[in-house]
């Protein structure tokens, strides 16, 4: 194409546009919005007569068995593989909270902190009472235990404009701490196989990787090889892939440069997020919450009560997890409520918590390999989240009218 002729091209993408492009992937609202339009295309796909045509192509193996990648489909390969990346955003997430952030100060972390075991062990609870005697009970006690950080700071940003800066570093510190649980939990709980030789190749190749990043060495040519060759030997090993993901994330160098160029975190971070935003998680989500919501779909969720034990667990159980924690980490004095945090907004974290989507799929696959029980466990995970984002709008929401209330009553008087 001519040059001429080209410059005048609307549609010819340009650095300028890519960069925007990559900037609003970035923001927790784009994202969750992009997450959210992948989950309702999969729901419309398996609903539809499309529904063969959606299961042949989660299931579609590409299985290089020269490699020991063995029974791998679309499905698989985004649980294990692209859902790492996402969890390598967690680890940098929390190593930024522990260096510079709220989990700096142990007084100042305590009130998330807290929060976050307690919105681990009570729905945990709350499920094993409501599912105790179901076969197959027992595996899935840590499905209504996660939060969702995109989807819970993209509903956050929507329905709370003027969030205070508190709040959402609550809510961030909150679901970095509740991930790193959780792949502590898919670590411990959820390896059913495990190869030592492959489990200690992966060790070493993380221990290779952190060495380097104390060292302060800098080109992602040395990284991005070790990064993916101990995500191979994780997988190999029969411990969830995610754990390479984390554990890299954690060790990436976050120690300012005396140039004053960007941080190691700083730049993985600036690369990797717009990707794990726009394609991982959307990927992740469309290949795994796609189920049938028929009536008699729906009938036999909420005739399962393991279905169940997850929507109370993540819905109720979370609520008063988060909110309890917090509220008896504050009169016990082993933490402080800040000047700029109210109960009333805290309440509403605590509802917000229980939008457990990307890694309570992730869990709930590892516990019902049996596609029908997954298939009612995804369903409750759904409706589950979409209760818990509702209840939580409705709380924001009420305390957005509050706040322009007393700003007009301030200006009045």
């Amino acid at each position: 194409m001519p040059r001429r002729v080209a410059a005048r091209w609307p549609f010819q993408p340009t650095a300028r546009y890519s960069r925007n492009l990559a900037e609003a992937l970035r923001t927790e609202t784009i994202g969750g919005v992009i997450m959210l339009a992948a989950t309702i295309v999969a729901l419309v796909l398996a609903n539809t007569p499309w529904s063969r045509f959606y299961d042949d192509l989660r299931t579609y193996e590409i299985s290089p068995s020269w490699l020991g990648l063995d029974h791998m489909d679309l499905q698989h390969w985004a649980s294990s593989g692209l859902l790492a990346i996402f969890f390598f955003i967690a680890g940098l997430e929390l190593r930024e909270e522990l260096t510079h952030g709220e989990l700096r100060d142990p007084r100042d972390a305590a009130l998330p902190v807290i929060a976050a075991v307690g919105g681990v062990a009570v729905p945990a609870l709350v499920f094993l009472a409501i599912s105790a005697g179901e076969p197959g009970a027992g595996r899935g006690w840590a499905v209504p235990t996660a939060t969702d950080i995109a989807f819970a700071l993209a509903v956050l940003a929507v329905t709370f404009t003027q969030c205070p800066a508190p709040l959402r570093a609550f809510l961030l510190t909150l679901a970095v701490v509740d991930d790193l649980i959780a792949i502590t939990i898919i670590a411990v709980f959820y390896t059913d196989r495990l190869a030592l030789a492959p489990l200690v190749t992966s060790a070493l190749l993380i221990a290779v990787y952190g060495a380097a990043q104390a060292k302060g060495l800098r080109s992602p040519w040395m990284y991005v090889p070790i990064a993916v060759l101990a995500w191979y030997f994780m997988q190999r090993s029969g411990v969830h892939a995610t754990v390479a993901g984390v554990a890299l994330g954690m060790l990436t160098s976050s120690r300012e440069t005396p140039d004053g160029q960007p941080t190691n975190a700083e730049r993985a971070d600036h690369v990797l997020r717009p990707f794990s935003a726009g394609f991982c998680v959307p990927v992740f989500a469309f290949l795994s919450a796609g189920v049938a919501l028929g009536g008699s779909a729906l009938g036999d969720v909420f005739g399962d009560r393991v279905a169940l034990g997850v929507i109370a667990g993540l819905v109720i159980g979370k609520f008063v997890g988060v909110f309890g924690g917090a509220w008896m980490a504050v009169r016990l004095g082993l933490a402080t409520l800040g000047d700029s945090l109210y109960w009333r907004e805290i309440a509403g974290v605590a509802l917000l918590a229980g939008v457990g989507f990307t890694v309570s799929l992730l869990i709930g696959g590892l516990a019902y390999p049996d596609p029908a029980q997954f298939e009612r466990v995804t369903t409750a995970v759904l409706i589950a989240s979409l209760l818990a984002s509702a209840a939580a709008s409705l709380v924001f929401r009420h305390r957005v009218r509050q706040r322009a209330r007393s700003v007009v009553s301030d200006e009045g008087g």
